[in-house]
């Protein structure tokens, strides 16, 4: 199933699509593995991008398919041109980016632009995005027609940049602040993230001399409170912070 063209392969094709208009991706009615590998057959799909080219007539002139279910995928693909950004980026199936990813991603960088520009440093500075999926983000957008595709759909019509992030905050007390949360809380660590993002701020995994607090909790790893210690970040505790925040 592997097969090493796995551009123009015709299984991985169509696996690419079913990925895309799965439900937890563009969520596209109607549109099923049989209906795909139709279409695929019948040469009207070569990648997700063609399902925006599809009409009505395409579709009802084929077996299996009358004008009522024809309708149908016609108008759930056009629904599916509101799917928010972070699903978008997802259903592009880039190695390692699963849901989690891809909602982390959309929100730390914003666009598909920024995503698609960012650089290993930037990825890596970003909550929970390690060195492979970094890696796997780089490779997908240093193909030319990865970028072409993303130009195509972008050209459809599809969402491609986080709508309204700003309207989400609380405040901008934690705006230019990068917050490095470890340990254990009286509150999650997702909880306390969130927290930092609704006032502003920015959750980073890896301390450096760019990060403005470490947030630590009991039972932090050594190694994070040396390296803060060492390159003079301010290390607060759960307390500090919810001070911080209610001044």
């Amino acid at each position: 199933y592997c097969c090493p063209n796995s551009m123009n392969c015709p299984p991985q094709i169509k696996g690419r699509i079913e990925h895309f208009i799965s439900r937890r991706a563009m969520d596209i009615e109607g549109l099923g593995s049989e209906t795909i590998a139709l279409l695929y057959d019948n040469k009207l799909l070569k990648d997700v991008s063609d399902l925006y080219r599809l009409e009505v007539s395409d579709l009802s002139s084929l077996e299996r398919l009358g004008e009522k279910s024809a309708t149908n995928i016609i108008n759930g693909i056009a629904k599916s041109k509101e799917v928010p950004f972070a699903r978008v980026l997802f259903a592009l199936g880039i190695r390692f980016v699963g849901e989690t990813v891809a909602k982390k991603l959309a929100s730390a960088l914003g666009s598909m632009d920024k995503i698609q520009s960012a650089d290993l440093e930037e990825l890596l500075s970003i909550d929970e995005i390690g060195e492979k999926i970094a890696t796997g983000i780089i490779s997908f957008f240093a193909l030319d027609e990865n970028r072409q595709l993303v130009d195509r759909l972008r050209s459809f019509g599809l969402q491609m940049e986080e709508k309204g992030s700003s309207d989400k905050l609380k405040s901008d007390k934690l705006a230019g602040l990068s917050f490095v949360v470890s340990g254990v809380f009286s509150h999650s660590r997702d909880e306390l993230k969130e927290m930092i993002e609704a006032h502003g701020g920015k959750n980073v995994s890896s301390v450096t001399g760019k990060t403005s607090y470490l947030l630590a909790g009991d039972n932090i790893g050594p190694a994070k409170f040396e390296k803060a210690k060492k390159l003079n970040i301010s290390i607060i505790s759960e307390e500090q912070f919810l001070k911080l925040l209610n001044e």
